[in-house]
């Protein structure tokens, strides 16, 4: 049974390297130290909201309808994996916005759309920003 990938370090929350590469037809094992790629650093739901995004061929209105969700969370679900991306422009992150965020990842923890997990890697990316105005981003 496969498992899923492990998105950090269990222990300090840094990035994992992949040692090992392994085929099941022959059983050729490749090892060294690869990079993951970008996508696959994303959360859970960050890879589904991609996809939704992709298939919507990035209609913003159309996943709205999709989802049943607000315009506005529909934005905030990608402005959250863009910055799981790292691809976020600090500059468009006011201190407001980072606590509005942050609120609305919590939010969404207390009422079960969110896993723990997906909550924390969400937090952390979120984290990673700095306020447009310098002041706290509390």
């Amino acid at each position: 049974m496969l498992r899923p990938e492990v998105p950090a370090c269990p222990s300090c929350g840094g990035d994992i390297r992949i040692s090992r590469y392994l085929c099941p037809s022959c059983d050729l094992s490749v090892e060294g130290s690869f990079e993951r790629n970008r996508f696959s650093r994303l959360s859970r739901q960050g890879q589904d909201f991609l996809i939704l995004f992709v298939k919507n061929r990035g209609n913003l209105r159309e996943i709205e309808r999709e989802l049943d969700i607000s315009y506005p969370t529909v934005r905030n679900r990608l402005n959250r994996v863009i910055a799981e991306l790292g691809l976020s422009e600090e500059q468009r992150w006011t201190a407001d916005e980072i606590a509005a965020e942050r609120t609305s990842i919590v939010s969404e923890l207390h009422e079960g759309k969110l896993s723990p997990t997906a909550a924390e890697d969400l937090l952390r990316a979120l984290n990673q920003l700095s306020p447009v105005d310098g002041g706290p981003s509390t």
